[in-house]
């Protein structure tokens, strides 16, 4: 019987040569022949990689390479046949593309790097012989999803319209909500392997230039093979890496990132994801959804006050079931510590294991419920909490009011806006649960202490975290735990350090100028009935 040989590491070196900064140090010769060479070389065993060599009218020779699947086949097809029929005496590249070229993107490389980078991002490129620059023709065709209403950030009230994964949509996106020359989108290459596409997008004369120049250098000092999501970028940027609490908010939401674009903060888009990460934000940023500026206000800060209260339910309700259970009974009515020992009565583990083994359950039968398919996942999660809640509870596993507890922090959980940040609370939980079981409700204020001091330490790209509340700016808590009247709030936040404060001319809204507007009009029918 042959023993399969153990292998240690590869020891061949690693062709850093071929990466992208490395070709870029490489020339185009001007000589066709060289430079075909050179290109099969480097794009050795590609298949989807085409090079369509042929001669233009004038007999010079010249090649179109592109990315079977990234490029549009058909204007490749367009633009090779316009060049076979180019008539010029010279095939000079500027001639070329000046009056024969049917596109309308066109910019040239004069080393293979630049080259590569474009076409293999889905462009096509254009070699002449004797030239010894290349034409980059803007023909991307890949396939891609159409704009579609955003799955985890639905909304009652707003656009449906939601991010896709092509960087150029979504740039579009964005720039159909602000038609300003003044938005800028700042182009970035991050990635040895994948040289994915970053746009980072402010509005120049609003935005911090400053924020501006921080969130350039940190893009700009990765260092990593391959950026696959916004994910990469997020963890690699952030302030406070080992913080439970997200520094960096994302969104599918067009509205959402221009509404934080006109408040003068600064987005990054990256290419191949349709979430799109803003910076710098505030704890209150998490509790905020896009549809409380489209509701009237009073409807808004009822909406934040609620979830601030479901925040609190979700992050401290199993912990205090423990404490109360365990060492202050005398807390509960008389009826309903009667109750409470009663349904506990043959449950055979403490408190705190108890409600361990329910909310372990209820964590594992959400994350089912998200990775099965939608119509099987629905399924499995209101089944499963209600099959298997009852059958813990009939075979004296847990208690009938934990299985209540539990679901309603699950229930407040899902209050919580953002994503990352209700995860968040629900990971805190736990370490909330065990200091309730050793040292009551001692220990959830210990625990709620640790948290309050831990997130005024925390950092956005140097804006202090739980501003505007700490430190106190009066003027912003307009659009914090409640939301103003948008007459009342004539001022973008203060706390960001933007260039221009103001926002909202004095007369608009609902103030003095409408009342002296209804004044008028109430004015000119009294004059009109008088007449009549």
């Amino acid at each position: 019987m042959s023993r399969a040989t153990k292998r240690g590491p590869s020891k061949e070196p690693v062709k850093d040569e071929l990466y992208i900064g490395s070709l870029k140090k490489m020339p185009l010769s001007g000589n066709i022949e060289d430079d075909v060479r050179e290109l099969n070389g480097i794009m050795a065993e590609s298949s989807d990689f085409v090079i369509r060599e042929f001669r233009m009218e004038n007999g010079v020779k010249a090649v179109i390479c592109y990315v079977d699947g990234l490029s549009d086949t058909e204007l490749v097809d367009r633009v090779a046949g316009s060049l076979m029929i180019h008539r010029g005496d010279r095939a000079l590249l500027e001639e070329v593309s000046s009056r024969t070229l049917p596109v309308t993107q066109i910019s040239d490389a004069d080393n293979f790097g630049d080259m590569l980078q474009r076409v293999l991002g889905g462009d096509a490129g254009l070699l002449v012989d004797g030239n010894d620059r290349a034409l980059i023709m803007g023909l991307r065709g890949a396939e891609h999803r159409t704009v579609a209403e955003p799955e985890t950030e639905s909304s009652v009230r707003g656009p449906r319209e939601g991010f896709t994964e092509l960087l150029r949509t979504n740039t579009a996106l964005i720039r159909r909500k602000i038609k300003s020359p003044r938005l800028k989108m700042k182009p970035l290459v991050v990635g040895k392997e994948t040289n994915t596409d970053i746009a980072v997008a402010y509005i120049d004369g609003l935005a911090d230039p400053e924020l501006v120049k921080e969130v350039v250098r940190r893009i700009e000092a990765i260092r990593i093979d391959g950026i696959l999501e916004s994910g990469y970028v997020e963890e690699l940027i952030q302030d406070h890496g080992y913080s439970p609490f997200p520094q960096i908010m994302y969104t599918e939401r067009p509205d959402t990132t221009a509404g934080a674009l006109l408040e003068g903060r600064v987005a990054i888009v990256t290419d191949g994801t349709p979430f799109v990460l803003i910076v710098p934000v505030t704890f209150w940023s998490f509790l905020q959804a896009n549809e409380d500026y489209y509701e009237r206000f009073q409807i808004s800060s009822l909406l934040r006050l609620i979830r601030i209260q479901f925040m609190i339910i979700a992050l401290t309700t199993p912990a205090l079931y423990i404490a109360v259970t365990t060492f202050h009974q005398e807390m509960l009515p008389t009826t309903l510590l009667l109750s409470v020992a009663a349904a506990r009565e043959a449950i055979p583990f403490p408190a705190v294991v108890e409600a361990l083994i329910m909310e372990l359950s209820f964590e594992a039968l959400r994350e089912a419920g998200v990775r099965l398919p939608k119509a099987v996942g629905q399924a499995v999660s209101i089944l499963g909490a209600l099959v298997v809640g009852q059958a813990a509870v009939e075979a004296g596993i847990v208690s009938a009011p934990l299985v209540i507890v539990v679901s309603i922090t699950g229930i407040a959980s899902f209050a919580i806006p953002k994503f990352n940040a209700a995860i968040s609370v629900r990971l805190l939980r736990f370490p909330l649960m065990l200091l309730a079981s050793v040292f009551g409700l001692y220990g959830i204020v210990l625990g709620v202490m640790f948290i309050i001091g831990h997130l005024a330490r925390l950092r956005s790209f140097g804006i202090p975290y739980l501003s505007p509340i700490s430190p106190m700016t009066l003027s912003d808590l307009k659009d914090t735990l409640v939301r103003a009247p948008w007459w009342r709030m004539k001022r973008r936040p203060l706390s960001l350090g933007v260039a221009n404060l103001t926002r909202l001319g004095e007369e608009t809204g609902s103030g003095h100028g409408n009342k002296r507007a209804a004044g008028d009009r109430n004015e000119t029918g009294r004059k009109q009935d008088n007449e009549a």
